[in-house]
């Protein structure tokens, strides 16, 4: 019984476009050289992203703070651990200007769990991101 989840689970593709657990971000996530990566694309409040890209003003290092959001990369440094599970990455948080550790569970092909944590996964919170659904 545990052999034909585990071919379901391994024929998930993570890589699309996903909004964020708030739901005001789109992030396209894709793998280059088994690196699971994530950049900013848009918003839903703008889906033809008319409006200028807000910049990344909190960003701890002063001379970073006048990049858009729109195309930088929050999530980097994931590989597969098999089975949906990716860990071993960085959760860039523009909203606070933190970096965390992290690790992203595909539950199935239109949900996915990421948690950023501090140190130990304990010390850290789980968004749940839904796949934009014209992005399959």
């Amino acid at each position: 019984m545990l052999a034909p989840l585990s071919a379901i689970s391994s024929s998930l593709n993570i890589e699309g476009v996903w909004a964020n657990g708030d739901a005001d971000g789109w992030i396209e996530l894709g793998i280059t050289n088994g690196e699971l990566r994530g950049r900013i694309i848009g918003s839903p409040g703008d889906p033809e992203n008319q409006k200028p890209s807000r910049n990344d003003v909190e960003n701890p290092d002063a001379k970073l703070r006048h990049r858009p959001l729109r195309g930088l990369f929050i999530l980097y440094g994931f590989r597969s651990d098999g089975d949906g599970h990716w860990t071993g990455g960085r959760v860039y948080d523009p909203n606070s200007g933190h970096t965390y550790r992290g690790t992203i569970t595909q539950i199935d092909a239109d949900t996915l769990k990421l948690r950023g944590y501090v140190g130990i996964t304990w010390f850290g919170r789980t968004e749940t991101w839904k796949r934009r659904p014209d992005s399959l």
